[in-house]
């Protein structure tokens, strides 16, 4: 597939601006709903919405795929939308909103790494340099918060959502080869559905209480925009984008959560949130620099008419 840089770029943006948001709507929901009875819903919601539009647009049914086809898109569905999302939300009830959207801003340090490995995208001593200084902001951020011993595991877990999002990130890539980004979200949100069921019935077994009306139309609000249109737009911003360059778009999360979570939740950001979110955002930045210098350079030597 052709690149596209400036509507991957808008995708990634607003895919990330969302998630963003999502972080304070989950803690808002959590307090009400536990968290794998959550991303049941939420999946439940997504699936059915992007599987409405899959059947509109006649898209790729399972039987007309390979085993090797279904295991990849199961495997993406289990390390990016059941780990990952499991671990973001539990990290997030044991943490905060803005902690939560700044620790795992440090995804694009880790997709650098899987990239390489995966997609054999180089990886040179800025792209090290630049991990260190991300994994050294992330610890700040998690070790000099005044949350104690329940907000460090929070943000432990946290790191862990960040590393298998990255994993996604990679292997959404390499699945995009041979598939459309709605049938790839499609699929591997429904394997991270059947994954989710039977500890959400275990989470639930003593019993559940219907939620408000508020924690409802956050739950609608996951479903629909979280999950449905965020996934849908980070994996066809990936798409259309090196991998390294598109991860500098998840920096859009952290400024959203950290914005809301002062605004809506009262959160306060005290000096290691800064601290820590200063030197993540330069690991990302020295990064990608030069990714993007050279993208820059091969688009204007194809231009030359010689």
């Amino acid at each position: 597939m052709s690149k596209h840089p400036l509507f991957g770029a808008f995708c990634l943006s607003f895919a990330a601006s969302i998630w963003g948001g999502t972080y304070v709507v989950s803690k808002y929901v959590l307090d009400e709903i536990p968290p794998f009875t959550l991303m049941w819903l939420r999946y439940a919601i997504g699936f059915l919405a992007l599987f409405l539009i899959h059947r509109m647009q006649g898209g790729v049914k399972l039987k007309e795929m390979t085993t090797r086809d279904i295991g990849l898109l199961t495997w993406t569905g289990f390390i990016g939308y059941f780990v990952s999302i499991a671990l973001q939300f539990v990290g997030t009830k044991w943490s905060d909103a803005h902690t939560g959207a700044l620790v795992t801003s440090a995804t694009p340090a880790f997709i650098f790494v899987f990239a390489y490995f995966l997609l054999q995208e180089r990886f040179t001593r800025r792209k090290t340099i630049a991990l260190l200084l991300a994994t050294t902001g992330v610890l700040i951020v998690v070790g000099l918060g005044q949350g104690g011993e329940t907000h460090l595991l929070g943000g432990i877990l946290l790191i862990g959502a960040a590393v298998t999002w990255a994993l996604l990130s990679v292997y959404a890539k390499i699945a995009s080869d041979r598939f459309s980004s709605l049938a790839i979200t499609m699929y591997a949100i429904l394997a991270a559905f059947l994954f989710t069921t039977p500890v959400m019935l275990y989470e639930l077994k003593d019993g559940f209480l219907m939620p408000s009306a508020g924690a409802l139309a956050g739950v609608v609000f996951l479903g629909l925009f979280s999950t449905a249109a965020a996934f849908l737009l980070w994996n066809a911003g990936m798409k259309m984008m090196d991998a390294g360059i598109g991860s500098l778009f998840f920096f859009f999360q952290p400024l959203v959560g950290a914005l809301l979570g002062w605004w809506w939740l009262d959160e306060t950001l005290d000096p290691s949130f800064f601290l820590g979110g200063t030197l993540i955002i330069v690991g990302v930045l020295v990064a990608t620099y030069r990714t993007r210098r050279r993208s820059v350079s091969k688009t204007l030597s194809e231009r030359r008419p010689f």
